[in-house]
């Protein structure tokens, strides 16, 4: 019987890059280095290291092997990568001959760590984003619970990269490629003898704290212009969806590079820096974009907290294909519809898929967010290991993300935030 793309992936024992494929895709990244105008800020050199090691970067954006895969050549690296990335072509296909390793995003996928255990006892180098996604507000996440515990059984040195202006370059609300330039700080981050000596909890501390980043109060002071082309507010109201002055919310217009409430007439402005202006008489606005997408983070911490609370809209779902890869910006199919609500019990659908009814709920505690594989216009998650993305109607992704995340917060779950920006 004809193998499903699922059960290929579950197969695979992923080794180390093959030198010769890899320098070929090395010239790519260079030429894409070389366009987004990347400077490295070397404070460690990791190429000159002859053992093993780990390379950990927080996740400006959806193209960060440009930025990190200089960091340490001619070492190469084995990156780990979105699970539901294998599913689109001719993506699949680069990655699996880049022995790229597969993840599960914000669950365990044991698959993944017993490829990065094999590929370091067998000398090979492994990279990934601890946050588990490409940053949604410029801003790093924590990263995800259980990498202290990966990185002691691992027991190599780590480095780690600071990326600035990847986001910018490449925001989450916008898919246009705006070029300006981007700085990578490259140093070592722990030794073997650190990793030996630090608790589990020290560990993700320190991570937490030398990955700290801001994507838009580093720009405040770098004043580096990226190439909005005259529409630097496009899908902004995905990321900036509540008003600053009258708390509407999804009540903001984009055009240009301007943005008004239509419930106030509150209107903003930035330009190629990404600098807010309020741009009415009586306007108001945040100094930075991160300073706006804390204060709706802020209102969802109040909302789950109102006794009774209940937040819900009909979805289309999508699920990944089990033969044929999906292509173009496809990053899922849609198999059914239903209806999506957040509770203080959890996360829980009731719907109809491929015909058949579906029910399934998930615990606060055990669901600390959503992925979203390109841009604000859909999330998904993972249920007993099965990829599920939903689509809501009114379109309102990023409270979902919000609601969801200050929920397992409030629940008592694991990924908790931290006092670092």
């Amino acid at each position: 019987m004809k193998k499903t793309i699922a059960e290929k992936l579950a197969m695979r024992c992923e080794h180390r890059p093959n030198p010769v494929l890899y320098a070929i895709l090395y010239l790519v990244v260079l030429v894409m280095k070389s366009k987004l105008r990347v400077k490295f800020i070397f404070k460690a050199r990791p190429s000159r290291d002859k053992e093993p090691f780990v390379l950990v970067s927080n996740h400006a954006s959806r193209n960060d092997y440009v930025f990190t895969v200089p960091a340490v050549w001619p070492r190469r690296l084995n990156f780990v990568v979105g699970y539901n990335e294998f599913f689109r072509f001719p993506t699949a296909l680069l990655l699996r001959a880049a022995q790229v390793i597969p993840k599960r995003n914000f669950v365990p996928d044991v698959h993944t760590v017993t490829s990065v255990m094999r590929i370091i006892r067998n000398g090979g180098n492994v990279m990934f984003m601890p946050e588990g996604m490409s940053s949604i507000t410029g801003m790093c996440q924590p990263v995800m619970p259980g990498t202290g515990k990966l990185l002691k059984k691992l027991g190599v040195t780590v480095y780690y990269t600071v990326i600035s202006g990847g986001y910018l370059t490449y925001t989450k609300h916008c898919l246009d490629e705006r070029v300006g330039r981007t700085e990578v700080v490259v140093d070592k981050m722990f030794s073997k003898e650190d990793l030996a000596r630090l608790s589990d909890a020290e560990i993700e501390d320190t991570m937490n704290r030398l990955l700290a980043h801001d994507d838009y109060r580093w720009n405040a002071g770098a004043r580096v212009e990226f190439a909005g082309k005259g529409q630097m507010a496009k899908h902004l109201d995905t990321l900036l969806y509540m008003c600053p002055k009258c708390g509407s919310m999804y009540r903001m217009s984009c055009e240009g590079n301007e943005m008004v409430c239509r419930e106030c007439g509150n209107k903003v402005s930035l330009d190629g820096t990404y600098t807010l202006r309020a741009a009415g008489p009586d306007s108001v606005c945040p100094e930075l974009v991160t300073d706006w997408t804390i204060l709706e983070r802020e209102r969802a911490a109040e909302d789950v907290r109102v006794d009774g609370f209940e937040f819900s809209d009909h979805v289309r779902v999508g699920m990944l294909p089990d033969y044929k890869y999906l292509s173009g910006d496809a990053t899922s199919e849609i198999v059914g519809e239903g209806k999506l609500t957040l509770t203080v019990a959890g996360l829980h659908f009731d719907g109809v898929l491929k015909g058949q009814p579906r029910v399934f709920d998930i615990p606060s505690a055990a669901l600390p967010t959503f992925g979203m594989c390109t841009d604000i216009s859909r999330f998904y998650t993972f249920v007993d290991g099965v990829f599920y993305e939903f689509y809501p109607d009114r379109g309102e992704v990023l409270r979902w993300d919000h609601l969801t995340e200050e929920m397992h917060r409030y629940q008592g779950g694991k990924w908790q935030n931290t006092p670092y920006r």
